[in-house]
């Protein structure tokens, strides 16, 4: 699964990536240093708690704030999502937005869905089970979509992360969409899509990618 990730982003040009890892950690920079990092520059954010989507980000972000091009978006990327979704466009669409988050998302059946307005605008996120939705500004107009686990992020967002330990990057969103700031959503309902945090769905992938 890291292996197709980091071959997807290095197809749309990327070349400089952090890994952060925790399970098996050495395990993963062993097969990295194997595969001469796949001819591109990793370096490895190591949590020795998993901070989640938000924690893992604030831990790294000295990586994009170093980088050459610490001016410009940069991609986060689940490792365990399998999709054809086209990075480009949607760094494309982010850029022309101008918005601090551009996230993939799509209509699907999930037990999570974000909810955004008429403009395509975060405005909050529904859990299901009968929980009220969690809004962070209004609108009467909403459409609950599923997250596929990519976003593309403006740098200035790193400064503006004020959670701390273990957290949601979501939660940063949600807030940050209640102060004005600007979360997108880029509809990918034109590509596939797996998540593969699942054996089951491992097994339905390879199916897939047979055929």
């Amino acid at each position: 699964m890291l292996e197709i990730t980091l071959a997807r982003l290095r197809e749309f040009g990327v070349r400089e990536v952090i890994i952060n890892v925790h399970h098996f950690a050495d395990m993963v920079v062993e097969y990295l240093k194997k595969n001469h990092n796949f001819g591109i520059h990793i370096e490895v954010s190591r949590e020795g708690v998993l901070l989640d989507t938000g924690g893992g980000l604030k831990k790294a972000a000295w990586f994009f704030q170093a980088s050459e091009g610490k001016d410009e978006p940069f991609i986060l990327h689940n490792v365990d999502v399998l999709s054809n979704i086209d990075l480009g466009r949607m760094v494309q669409f982010h850029r022309e937005h101008q918005g601090l988050a551009t996230l993939a998302v799509q209509h699907r059946e999930t037990s999570r869905y974000l909810l955004f307005d008429e403009h395509e605008e975060l405005c909050g996120r529904r859990a299901g089970g009968g929980q009220p939705d969690e809004m962070a500004r209004s609108s009467q107009k909403l459409e609950a979509l599923a997250f596929s686990g990519i976003h593309v992020i403006s740098p200035s967002l790193l400064t503006m992360i004020s959670e701390d330990g273990v957290f949601s990057i979501i939660n940063t969103y949600l807030r940050l969409a209640g102060d004005g700031e600007k979360i997108f959503a880029f509809r990918a309902d034109e590509f596939a899509w797996r998540d593969l945090g699942k054996p089951e769905n491992v097994k339905e992938a390879e199916k897939e990618l047979s055929r």
